[in-house]
């Protein structure tokens, strides 16, 4: 039997309990991370009921132009009348009984099929339209309408 003289054999592997404590490491990182990541994920996603209701906006003006009052009906106004914004994540609507000759609403709210249905405090935007004053809003799941500055609205 030969000895190896010289050679060393040296442990460089992780154990374990070290593998053990880095995955723990890493999940309570992703618990804390996760939230915020979310959040951030929602409030990319309200550009697109922003977006939409900009569209009608102008679809209106353009309306408007040619006629003495404002559209009431979305599927009327060319160049706005899809009910859905173009990723699918909020339903649009005008607001029954808030069209006349100088005043609009436009509505969108998050689809209960669209993961932007949990964004609960921005699921409803509204774009109003009132003697040539545009105003923005935005409510909770409720309908709850959110307090001045509103918090959902990114200018």
């Amino acid at each position: 039997m030969t000895q190896h003289q010289g050679l060393r054999h040296d442990d460089t592997g992780m154990t374990l309990i070290e593998l053990t404590v880095v995955l723990g490491v890493v999940a309570v990182l992703a618990t804390l991370a996760w939230p915020s990541f979310q959040q951030a994920i929602q409030k990319s996603r309200r550009s697109d009921a922003m977006a939409a209701l900009a569209a009608i906006s102008q679809a209106q003006e353009r309306w408007r132009a040619n006629n003495p009052s404002y559209q009431a009906a979305l599927s009327k106004l060319p160049g706005a009348s899809s009910p859905v914004s173009a990723a699918d994540h909020y339903a649009l609507t005008m607001a029954e009984g808030s069209t006349n000759g100088s005043s609009y609403t436009a509505v969108a709210t998050a689809k209960s099929t669209s993961p932007q249905f949990s964004d609960g405090r921005c699921r409803v935007f509204r774009l109003m339209v009132e003697g040539g004053n545009i105003r923005y809003s935005s409510a909770t799941s409720t309908n709850v309408v959110n307090p001045s500055p509103d918090p959902c609205w990114v200018k």
